[in-house]
């Protein structure tokens, strides 16, 4: 009997995954429920929150998505390529975060934008928080101005984005950095109201704004074209999103490609989210993760965030007092964060609270999607500059 015992426990030693179980895999399992209790009881951000969850668990255990048995030449073993090598070279190659921005596009309505051309400013505006926490990183938080940069695209609010310039210029922060960028996109809802009751009024949260004219169609697809084209001229390193970004927009717009525009905005988009989620995920080996970096990008994104929501606001107001005959409501200044359309919809309820009449979703709509174009812009600059 005591030989069965100790064969089955040699057995567990050398044939099975346990002996290579760390410390550090455990906590990132405890990591990975966290994530997971999130985005399936909370419901924040659950497409993109669950496959980075359970990506973040199966790199954790001892698996084979990377690198499956191999072959041998002379004596010398080969590891050959597993399945996520493959599905992981969308986020190297840069191929993941434009089409998500063609299936963002697809679903994204610039006509609010064109209709109120001045809250272009308010998307602009919110991008101060990105250049903020990167000079706060560079200060306090000890990282290089890559690193840095990489870590203020947060602010923006922009999953994808944030992805594209992490990749550029810091590989080995893509996990850290993507999670952040999620997780406090799911949390608009609850970082951005307090900052807004903070910096407004009652009476400014009661403002009503004119009714937005009509955009025609020409209108919708000339500033797409527009757009794309000045963009790419003023930062090239941004092209990539900007392009795809405006060809879904144009596709959607146009009227001509239904099957096109439903590709992008479901099946094309629903695939790749999978595959950029769990690639995501699959970045937080333990190793890695698990080091005061990471702690301190997690606390620099919310300070992204914080910076980002306030310096719309406060550019709303500064826009309120230069025209005061015409004012806008100060809360859609802090949908300048690009992500689309939560951060509009948390204007409208903070709106509804003081004022249950007053509709601001359209209106916020404006600064959400121009923050779209704004992070992009950022990014391709830092990208130029820091490449």
């Amino acid at each position: 009997m005591g030989e069965i015992f100790s064969a089955v426990g040699e057995m567990l030693a050398n044939d099975t995954g346990f002996q290579y179980i760390t410390p550090g895999m455990v906590i990132m399992w405890v990591v990975s429920g966290v994530l997971m209790y999130l985005a399936i009881v909370k419901k924040y951000e659950p497409l993109l929150l669950l496959p980075i969850a359970l990506g973040a668990l199966a790199v954790n255990l001892p698996t084979k998505l990377f690198y499956d048995g191999g072959w041998s030449i002379e004596g010398m073993f080969t590891p050959t390529a597993g399945l996520y090598y493959y599905i992981s070279q969308g986020i190297h190659l840069e191929l993941f975060p434009p089409i998500i921005f063609l299936g963002v596009g697809a679903m994204t309505d610039f006509g609010p934008l064109i209709a109120n051309p001045r809250t272009l400013l308010l998307g602009g505006g919110a991008q101060f928080g990105v250049f903020a926490t990167m000079f706060c990183a560079v200060a306090f938080g000890g990282f290089t101005l890559g690193e840095a940069a990489s870590i203020g695209i947060i602010g923006g609010a922009d999953g994808p984005t944030s992805i594209f310039t992490a990749n550029k210029l810091a590989k080995h922060l893509i996990g850290p950095i993507a999670v952040a960028a999620y997780t406090y996109m799911a949390l608009v809802p609850l970082i951005q109201p307090p900052i807004m009751r903070l910096m407004t009024t009652e009476k400014e949260r009661k403002i009503r704004m004119k009714s937005l004219r009509p955009v025609s169609k020409l209108e919708r697809i000339v500033f797409a074209v527009m757009v794309m084209v000045v963009c790419i001229l003023v930062v090239p390193d941004a092209s990539a999103l900007i392009i795809m970004l405006m060809l879904g927009n144009i596709f959607k717009e146009s009227g001509v490609v239904d099957r096109l525009v439903k590709t992008a905005q479901n099946e094309l988009m629903n695939i790749v989210t999978i595959f950029l989620g769990t690639s995501v995920g699959l970045t937080m080996v333990s190793d890695i993760f698990l080091r005061p970096q990471t702690l301190m990008i997690i606390a620099m994104g919310v300070v992204a965030f914080g910076f980002s929501t306030a310096a719309g606001l406060f550019l709303a107001k500064v826009m309120n007092w230069c025209s005061p005959k015409n004012p806008v409501n100060p809360l859609i200044g802090s949908a300048g964060v690009s992500a689309v359309p939560m951060a509009a919809r948390v204007s409208q309820v903070e709106g509804a609270k003081s004022d249950p009449q007053n509709f601001l979703l359209m209106h916020a709509m404006g600064p959400n999607v121009a923050g779209v174009i704004g992070t992009a812009v950022c990014a391709g600059y830092m990208i130029s500059r820091l490449a």
